[in-house]
């Protein structure tokens, strides 16, 4: 095969709608810009968060930049007749919110059914419906499985499946995307049994001396090649990039990162977007083992490439399991599982090596490592590729990050490494917290402890194992409260303005374009998002329940209540 160079990637791109002259890093306008106001919004208290000017009462937009941040009289001045203007009386401005990782176009929806439900009952007998509408030999695939949520507080188990889909191989996909629970038929389909040893970075889980159903990290490759999930197509993916991306708009947010992408999904945001459907910015991080990452590397492209609407990130690799599935790898076990430490799925060589080729390709890392164990191999390599660094800071990443000690932050400290933890795990998913232990949570998403330590995390959902939304985010960062009230990590607990202050200007600083985004300041994106009601002002347990009055791309309106 030839190689792939630039003009070639570009051509198979479908002529990417980059339409700038590609930039390196995302800077602020040379000049800011000047004459009268295309918008203006008066009346409300504007959150900046601009620590020389934080709280204003108005701002002017002229095209897709910020025009103007001050009072509303010389807001006003600002405007003529063609002027359109938001009255946000009695309303909190504030910066457009930014989740830093998130996987926002897995186009299950074309592929499987939902079985995000209450019951296993309720899963079988939606399982029983797809079974019967699939030919013969056919997958019955299931998605955003949540083991925690069932009313029967139990997971469900392959004897749950055989009993409703007995003829059909069954693949039901954890929400977490690591883990799955599969069926007798399965396992025959996968060529699995009871004396195929478990891989390297996987687990066909047992007992008794029998397949419980579930199966974790690699081991999942054997069913995902013999079909459990085939390639999407790519006007699939376009769709779903177009409906997350209006989705997460109503919600406040105006830019993410798709941190995993393969070709396709990159491709896809760029079909969302010529056809006028991708309704927030996003910053793509190839995966290491993808087509893209290989195409890119082959053409020469390396993190920074693309513009303010979509813009190639970091590389992503993926070093160890799931926080919410508990198989992340860990210096201590898991609670009543005394021989259980986790899953690394990346050998130590292996991690030095990833990040030794994308860095001599031109490219930032970003990581995947949610426990001790391969938090600290994911510093060694990071610590190695440093000493001969110069220049500015790479802010390589290291996403999740979830479980730390002071060793660790130091380390992340000085190496200037950039943390994204998750930002409404505490919240949503607190039965799964009970596997940890209370001891274990007041080290885990410990967004005090980075803070203190002057380490700028980043905001992350990773949705869809997460809710993406800001205001969720926020009240779960400073209550640390789960649905049911308990708490989890009070020690980490944050103030309202620096929760918010994690969802604008440090998600804005993990993909490096703090110069153009994050804050409300003059030459900026007109990237805003207008609140019914101040967080700082209500019952920090009520913070969700704040409306988004309207989200705002550039100047331009996306989500209006």
């Amino acid at each position: 095969m030839s190689p792939i160079t630039r003009r070639k990637f570009l051509g198979t791109s479908a002529s990417l709608p980059l339409g700038m002259g590609f930039a390196t890093e995302a800077t602020a306008q040379d000049r800011p810009p000047t004459g009268n106001a295309t918008l203006i919004i008066t009346g409300g208290r504007v959150l900046t968060m601009d620590p020389d000017n934080p709280v204003v009462g108005a701002i002017a937009i002229q095209g897709d930049r910020i025009l103007a941040v001050g009072s509303n009289e010389d807001i006003q001045d600002l405007a003529n007749r063609s002027t359109a203007r938001i009255d946000a009386t009695g309303m909190t401005v504030t910066p457009g919110f930014i989740d830093a990782h998130s996987h926002p176009i897995l186009p299950w929806e074309s592929l499987a059914v939902n079985v995000n439900l209450r019951r296993i009952s309720d899963v079988q007998d939606i399982l029983v419906e797809k079974a019967a509408i699939t030919p013969p030999g056919g997958w019955v695939r299931g998605f955003m499985y949540d083991d925690t949520k069932f009313e029967e507080e139990r997971p469900l188990n392959l004897r749950d499946i055989d009993q409703a889909v007995p003829n059909h191989p069954v693949y039901v996909q954890h929400r977490g995307g690591h883990t799955a629970v599969v069926n007798s038929k399965a396992f025959e389909v996968a060529g699995v049994n009871m004396d195929t040893p478990d891989p390297f970075g996987g687990k066909f889980y047992r007992e008794n001396g029998a397949f419980t159903g579930k199966i974790a990290e690699h081991a999942t490759y054997p069913f995902r090649n013999a079909g459990a999930i085939p390639p999407a197509d790519r006007s699939q993916i376009a769709k779903s990039a177009a409906m997350s991306s209006q989705a997460m708009s109503r919600s406040g947010l105006t830019s993410t990162t798709d941190a995993g992408a393969t070709r396709e999904e990159f491709l896809a945001y760029n079909d969302a977007r010529k056809a006028g459907d991708l309704a927030l910015r996003v910053s793509v991080m190839p995966a290491g083992n993808s087509g893209l990452y290989t195409a890119l590397k082959e053409a020469g492209i390396g993190s920074g490439f693309g513009d303010e609407f979509i813009r190639i990130g970091a590389a992503k690799f993926i070093a160890d399991g799931s926080a919410s599935e508990r198989t992340m790898s860990m210096s201590t076990p898991f609670e009543g599982r005394p021989d259980d430490y986790g899953i690394l799925t990346m050998t130590q060589d292996q991690v030095y090596d990833a990040v030794e080729d994308a860095v001599a390709s031109g490219f930032r890392v970003g990581i995947h490592a949610n426990g001790d164990i391969a938090i600290d191999m994911v510093l060694n390599a990071y610590e190695r590729v440093l000493q001969n660094h110069r220049g500015e800071n790479p802010r390589y990443r290291i996403e999740h990050c979830s479980l730390i000690n002071d060793r660790l932050l130091q380390r992340i400290k000085d190496a200037g490494v950039v943390p994204a933890p998750f930002y409404t795990y505490a919240h949503y998913h607190g039965n799964k917290w009970v596997e940890y232990g209370e001891s274990k949570m007041e080290s885990m998403f410990a967004h005090r402890s980075f803070l203190d330590y002057g380490i700028p995390v980043a905001p992350a959902s990773d949705y869809m194992p997460g809710p993406y939304e800001p205001m969720m985010a926020i009240q779960s960062m400073v209550t640390r409260k789960d649905v049911r009230g308990r708490v989890w990590g009070p020690s980490q607990r944050i103030s309202v303005m620096e929760a918010m202050r994690i969802c604008t200007v440090h998600g804005a600083y993990a993909s490096f374009e703090e110069n153009i985004k994050g804050s409300l300041g003059v030459g900026k994106l007109a990237d805003i998002a207008i609140l019914e009601k101040d967080p700082n002002d209500v019952d920090p347990d009520s913070i969700m329940d704040i409306r988004i009055v309207r989200t705002i791309l550039g100047g331009r309106t996306v989500h209006e209540a």
